[in-house]
């Protein structure tokens, strides 16, 4: 009966490594689910860009500031900067910090460093970086038409990727962390 529960706790922590969900993620995905487009997201999402700026390849990534996955999906996209350009679209999901933080990042003149700042802080279980809860109207909508065009798609959970697949040409999506070969992977560039 001991292994039993070892083995059942072991599972559902497994489970539960990959990606955070709001506690009503039935209600989002039962909601009219949009097409998942490229496009879409380049005109209606506000974000912060990293990475090989002049790359064909972007990859979108909807993150939650309070989301441990997504700050091990940063540190793991790090080494893939130089090959691909990151958009990392902030939304609020979590809880009142996520957006104040979102904010700081969308408003930082130097968004990269201050995200590895923050990721580093959060995975470290500090919190991440402190953040003005005062955010501009303009910047606070951002963030809402962010979460609400990430819950369009019916996504469940962050960080939710999307981005065009370099050798089979298809866009593609995914839910959860990845490491460092996986992401290279499913972007279809050769892991660094």
């Amino acid at each position: 009966m001991k292994l039993y529960s070892l083995f059942f706790s072991s599972l559902l922590l497994a489970l539960g490594i990959s990606g955070c969900s709001p506690k009503d993620s039935a209600a989002t995905a039962a909601a009219s689910k949009r097409e998942l487009s490229l496009p879409t997201i380049a005109a209606e999402a506000k974000g912060f860009t990293v990475g090989a700026l002049m790359s064909s390849n972007t990859v979108y990534v909807f993150f939650d500031t309070q989301c441990p996955h997504c700050g091990s999906l940063w540190q793991a996209s790090e080494p893939l900067q130089r090959k691909v350009k990151f958009v990392w679209i902030p939304i609020g999901m979590i809880n009142a910090t996520s957006k104040a933080q979102g904010a700081a990042l969308l408003t930082s003149a130097n968004p990269a460093a201050l995200m590895t700042e923050h990721e580093t802080s959060l995975l470290a279980g500090q919190g991440g970086i402190s953040a003005s809860s005062s955010i501009t109207p303009e910047i606070e909508q951002s963030i809402k038409n962010n979460t609400q065009l990430l819950n369009s798609f019916g996504a469940e959970s962050v960080p939710f990727v999307v981005a065009k697949n370099m050798k089979s040409g298809q866009t593609v999506s995914r839910e959860g962390a990845m490491s460092t070969a996986a992401l290279a992977e499913f972007l279809g560039v050769d892991a660094p």
